[in-house]
């Protein structure tokens, strides 16, 4: 039997689960359009056994569906983390956008782009509207905060502008000119 590597058996699965997790992120993510990872090859990068990846996922579709149910909230928490620095409304809309974009630059939606093309579309159809109804919620607020007439709206404008310049960092602008253009647009209107 392996020895464990950590104070207590569940918390030793939990981390031979976050690995797994981490490395099939990180093989997805390094070219979007490749074939998703086999479970030996998560297996290899997590620097576990092949047959100990079967303890946690029962095939390559169940490890995609749990990647899917762990990065969408990593995502959302993220985003409201950043958010939740600023007191002033304005500043937290623009920390929604900085958030968004940068995590679009790290990577992370090439993941979720790699998810879609290898993934359940039931499970990403589901979880991605889960993430953008829990990204949605803190955006309204901050726009409602600032005294938009019409957060719901604005928020969808904003939304626009974060998925354009998205577009942008994936065609190679880098994210510190898109986040400028965001800000150069956005600032006159949150009071900048």
């Amino acid at each position: 039997m392996p020895k464990i590597q950590a104070s207590t058996v569940a918390e030793h699965r939990a981390a031979q689960r976050a690995a797994l997790l981490d490395a099939a992120r990180g093989l997805l993510s390094r070219n979007p359009a490749e074939q998703p990872p086999s479970l030996a090859e998560v297996a290899r990068r997590a620097g576990l056994a092949r047959s100990s990846t079967y303890s946690y996922f029962k095939s390559r579709e169940d490890l995609l569906d749990a990647v899917i149910a762990d990065t969408f909230p990593r995502w959302s928490a993220y985003v409201t983390e950043q958010m939740d620095r600023h007191a002033d409304a304005g500043r937290r809309v623009l920390a929604y956008v900085d958030a968004n974009l940068h995590l679009v630059a790290r990577g992370d939606h090439a993941l979720v782009r790699a998810l879609a093309a290898a993934g359940r579309p039931d499970t990403l159809a589901t979880s991605s509207k889960l993430l953008h109804d829990e990204l949605r919620t803190p955006l309204e607020a901050a726009l409602r905060a600032h005294g938009a007439p019409d957060p719901v709206r604005m928020a969808e404008v904003i939304q626009s502008v974060v998925f354009a310049l998205t577009r942008m960092i994936e065609d190679g602008t880098p994210e510190r000119k898109a986040r400028r253009l965001a800000h150069e647009l956005l600032e006159p209107y949150l009071g900048g």
